[in-house]
């Protein structure tokens, strides 16, 4: 996630004094139905060797810290495959710390790495030896990349033309061959599908936005055509086998005054001018939306890319709508629409799902091309007593008229949280991945965290005030549906040192190493099982890291930590091999904080060596006899 995302742009939520009454009574009920089958409680102590056995995960826990280096289990080990400025196109040069350039970094692997794709090779196959791995590169940590420029975020607006290129090239994602041989991984050299992708890429715009006149720019009077993709975050796949990687906190890039914004409304719901983190707009005048005032309305999408064609177009499917996409991760409904579900990652911000109009075709991939162009974008309703309720954002129905300021589909799209405001959508803390789990056909959600949430404002779904350190909701479809607009839903867990962080609740066999904070990307192994990636364990003074638990069974809920994060650093993309025997991850800047800059950083990850900085980079975690992952 983006470091800059703390800023609220939804203040529409309005509460009555009954509701509160009633949301109060409701809040002990909800955290009470914390993960069904085990009585929760919070817990101090570490639990002991004979209850530790609940769990399905036998691996030796990894301590809470927080130092420069990472931490597995002692029968693990660590490869580090792919870092920042490792060569991906040929030409590539090796990377220089002190010869950075656009051009160079080009046809480098770009920097803070986060959501892992993994699409077997060739196409279809099941071997588990061979991929194209597809990665997100979010955002920079400029005053980790470039000498000279000090410390802090503010760091990226004290950089000069050249340094903004750099970063530019350094944004969007990367396409890299890997192979296995033995339980050792490498990225194959020359491989014809690597790709890198920027925010210079040329992509088309497709679904009810294209040809809108608010896509329209000087550069693009057709609104059809965008350069590049910047802040991906988390992502997913399509059932075809494309890439599915999500724009997220993009307002930061644009300079401008806010106050004289042609469309008011639609610029202060989505921050655009509130925060500016990067100097961009200052050498170009795209992200200067006082001279190009429809830009920022080009970018928060959903993209589309082959990894299996490097020449082909990204595509942004803007039906899927517009907000800051952590992920986007499908389920195929009974009758074969495919089902988009997607959280808007900012406070107070939604939870929404895309049906496909039409279903998916296994047997015709063409056929599947522009299938996420048509179908119904639907947002979250969480009620009392557990029900979800996905409600329909189509023009026309209901409030979503153009007497609000909703004239044809493509407003709904482009302005998706003032559509949601309308239809009265349950705001939530922070949900950042939204995940269904193929085994058990739940689905689930991470709710980062919320410490902007007054107790006035708490709600069923999101029951603690000033919520730090963030919980998980648990999903389950109608009739295991997922096309369905109605549900149950529960908290599964909800995040905090037990004892200390008021709500804290965990399985009550979970150790003094077990409880996390800030629940961000999840995953699921082969069997189901959960795996928790965090992010901003600073708040409770430890690294991130990665932790596993059962969702059924006695060990439901049992929270065990896996892997910690060098310092400063986040813990994202985690994905297995369909053989349960390789993880990677991806982490992402390492040696972020207060008083950290590229001359004196906090860590020197991964290389260690004097004088570089640090690198985000994916690593490979395998068992040292080859074992399962967990075990």
């Amino acid at each position: 996630m983006h470091d800059d995302n703390d800023v609220v742009s939804n203040n529409s939520a309005e509460t009555s004094i009954g509701e509160l009454i009633e949301r109060r009574l409701s809040r002990r009920g909800a955290l009470a139905g914390l993960a069904g089958t085990a009585v929760f409680a919070a817990l101090g102590g570490r639990a002991s060797a004979q209850a530790a056995s609940s769990s399905s995960f036998t691996f030796k826990e990894v301590p809470h810290v927080n130092d420069p280096t990472h931490h597995v289990p002692d029968d693990y080990e660590v490869q580090v495959l792919i870092r920042w400025g490792d060569p991906v196109l040929p030409g590539a040069p090796a990377y220089d710390p002190m010869k950075q350039s656009a051009a160079t970094q080009a046809l480098q692997f770009g920097y803070n790495n986060d959501f892992l794709g993994l699409h077997a090779l060739p196409a279809g196959s099941v071997s588990g030896d061979r991929f194209l791995m597809v990665v997100n590169h979010e955002y920079t940590n400029t005053n980790l990349m470039l000498a000279g420029i000090g410390e802090g975020r503010e760091a990226r607006l004290r950089v000069d033309q050249a340094g903004a290129e750099i970063e530019m090239a350094a944004h969007g994602g990367s396409v890299i061959e890997i192979t296995r041989e033995g339980r050792r991984w490498k990225v194959v050299d020359g491989s014809r599908y690597a790709r890198r992708i920027d925010a210079n890429t040329p992509m088309r715009i497709a679904g009810p936005a294209a040809g809108d006149g608010k896509m329209k720019t000087s550069a693009d009077p057709a609104g059809t055509k965008v350069l590049g993709m910047f802040n991906n975050c988390a992502g997913g796949a399509t059932p075809w086998g494309t890439w599915l990687t999500c724009e997220e906190n993009v307002n930061f890039y644009f300079t401008g005054d806010q106050a004289k914004h042609a469309d008011q409304a639609l610029a202060k719901r989505y921050g655009i001018g509130q925060r500016v983190a990067y100097a961009w707009g200052r050498y170009f005048d795209r992200f200067n939306f006082d001279k190009e005032p429809n830009e920022p309305n080009r970018f928060g999408w959903i993209v589309e890319i082959d990894p299996y064609e490097p020449q082909s177009t990204p595509v942004k499917r803007t039906a899927l709508g517009r907000f800051a996409h952590e992920g986007c991760h499908h389920a195929v409904a009974k009758d074969g629409r495919v089902v988009c579900y997607m959280g808007d990652d900012s406070r107070f911000e939604y939870v929404y799902k895309f049906v496909t109009a039409k279903p998916w075709s296994p047997t015709d991939r063409a056929a599947n091309r522009d299938l996420l162009n048509e179908g119904t974008l639907y947002v979250a309703r969480f009620d009392e007593g557990g029900k979800v309720v996905w409600l329909p954002l189509l023009h026309g129905q209901g409030p979503l008229t153009a007497e609000n300021g909703f004239a044809s589909q493509a407003d709904v799209v482009i302005g998706a949280r003032r559509a949601g405001d309308l239809l009265k959508a349950t705001p939530m803390d922070r949900p950042e991945d939204v995940e269904p789990n193929k085994v058990n056909g739940r689905v689930y959600v991470a709710l980062s965290n919320n410490g902007s949430r007054k107790p006035e404002q708490v709600n069923p779904a999101n029951p603690r005030a000033k919520n730090d350190h963030g919980h998980i909701l648990e999903i389950a479809p109608k009739d295991g549906d997922h096309a369905s607009t109605e549900g149950t839903w529960s908290i599964f867990v909800a995040g905090g040192q037990p004892g200390k962080d008021e709500g804290a609740k965990y399985h009550p066999e979970t150790s003094a190493d077990g409880w996390l904070t800030c629940p961000d990307n999840v995953a699921f192994d082969s069997k189901g099982r959960l795996w928790i990636a965090t992010d901003s364990g600073e708040i409770a003074g430890i690294a991130d890291g990665l932790y596993a638990c059962d969702v059924a069974g006695p060990g439901r809920a049992l929270t065990r930590q896996f892997f910690a994060a060098p310092k400063g650093s986040e813990v994202c993309g985690p994905i297995f091999t369909p053989d349960d025997r390789t993880l990677f991850l991806a982490i992402q800047h390492p040696g972020e904080g207060k008083g950290s800059t590229y001359e004196t950083p906090a860590t020197r990850w991964p290389d260690f060596k004097d004088g570089a900085p640090p690198r985000p980079s994916v690593l490979v975690i395998t068992k040292k006899d080859g074992g399962i992952i967990g075990s």
